[in-house]
């Protein structure tokens, strides 16, 4: 039983989630969030890591699911003492973010929603970007004369503003300058370039050509090296897609290209054979059928080879289809048919009952109940209702 959930709510996600799953949460926020992307989100973005730093491993999320945030404090797993959020994500995303300042532009990082057909099938996706690219008509230095020191922020590139928080009490609020951008140099009014306006860059459009190859991950990322952000005298930056696969109504994507999905029979199909059609994700119709006396239980999952996901860079390999049989059983039998049943079935067992035993009506489980119990998914056993769960019985008395 989880005491907190406060890390999990921040992430958006159940404190049963797989590690894929905290991954995928943690990628969409921390690009939403991140400081060069919502300056005024930096409290959001630093919880947002330490959530994922402590669920992420495994013996700190142990014992924050037994004892809450404290209990993370006093383990001695160092869950009081939080990495850098900005470390975090360079982690997360391979440093793509502040890799080398000092000799390179900082890497542009976007997401791409992409459907499970395109991973299959592969696609070529067009993509329409903004960077900035070198002043062609001042060559990047901004102007006719060089720059000359910022007189706002005094060559810092920094500006501070006091801020009066109550009688007595204030604050020192630093930012970025805006006269000069942060550069600590300007280039005089009257000298400016007119195209940059002395910013020695200007905003180009930018189109690219993303190839999704056929068998690539959620998450996988596409590296267009040198295509990013230019500035004067630096490396220009990367622009890196990242791949965020969107739901399927039908299909989900399991370990080792396997696909999953789940299929509703009839009781009569369950007892009695079946066949049945599957629309694949390349627009095929497969059939499968089940063999003459074979019995299909509820909840059982059968596989069929060679029509999972293709195998990144190897796409004639392909993974299992895993199928989860969801047997719909009738309301009620009626009364007249039930003994001809009885002739068909195998015997019940027989069954002792001592003298002194008490008879027990059996009620309706509350709708919602219920409805959890034939919905779990194909790898979900975090459920109860598969470890015996307790039946809701009510007692006669006399």
């Amino acid at each position: 039983m989880v005491k907190e959930t406060g890390y999990y709510d921040v992430l958006g996600v159940k404190p049963t989630a797989t590690s894929d799953e905290l991954k995928k949460a943690y990628r969409k926020l921390a690009l939403k969030y991140h400081p060069d992307k919502n300056p005024n989100e930096g409290e959001k973005f630093k919880h947002i890591s330490q959530a994922y730093e402590v669920l992420s491993n495994e013996e700190k999320r142990k014992i924050y699911d037994q004892g809450g945030e404290q209990a993370l404090k006093e383990g001695g797993t160092g869950g009081g003492n939080f990495t850098s959020p900005m470390d975090i994500f360079d982690m997360f995303f391979g440093g793509g973010m502040r890799r080398g300042r000092e000799k390179k532009v900082k890497d542009v990082i976007h997401q791409m929603n992409v459907t499970l057909e395109e991973l299959y099938n592969g696609a070529v996706r067009k993509l329409a970007l903004q960077k900035h690219v070198i002043c062609s008509k001042c060559e990047g230095q901004g102007g006719k004369k060089p720059p000359e020191k910022c007189p706002s922020c005094r060559g810092t590139g920094m500006q501070v503003r006091i801020q009066q928080l109550g009688p007595g009490m204030v604050s020192q609020v630093q930012s970025m300058c805006g006269e000069c951008r942060g550069q600590g140099e300007r280039i005089s009014p009257k000298d400016r370039c007119k195209t940059c306006e002395g910013k020695k860059v200007v905003k180009d459009r930018k189109i690219l050509e993303v190839h999704v190859d056929k068998g690539m991950e959620d998450g996988q990322k596409v590296v267009f090296s040198g295509e990013g952000d230019q500035e004067p005298g630096l490396e220009p930056g990367d622009i890196i897609i990242v791949l965020d696969e969107k739901e399927h109504p039908v299909f989900s994507r399991r370990a080792n290209n396997d696909l999953t999905m789940q299929m509703h029979i009839s009781l009569v199909e369950a007892l009695c054979g079946f066949q049945k059609q599957i629309k694949t994700l390349d627009d095929r119709t497969i059939v499968i059928s089940t063999i003459p006396g074979e019995v299909i239980k509820n909840a059982e999952v059968k596989a069929v080879l060679g029509e999972g996901m293709p195998q990144y860079k190897n796409p004639f390999e392909k993974g299992r289809l895993l199928i989860q049989f969801l047997v719909d059983f009738p309301p009620h039998i009626p009364l007249d048919r039930i003994s001809r049943l009885e002739k068909i079935l195998p015997n019940r067992p027989g069954v002792m009952i001592p003298d002194e035993s008490e008879e027990c009506q059996l009620i309706e489980m509350d709708r919602s109940q219920r409805s959890r119990r034939h919905n779990h998914s194909l790898y979900d056993e975090d459920d109860d209702d598969h470890h015996g769960g307790r039946q809701h019985v009510q007692c006669q008395t006399s």
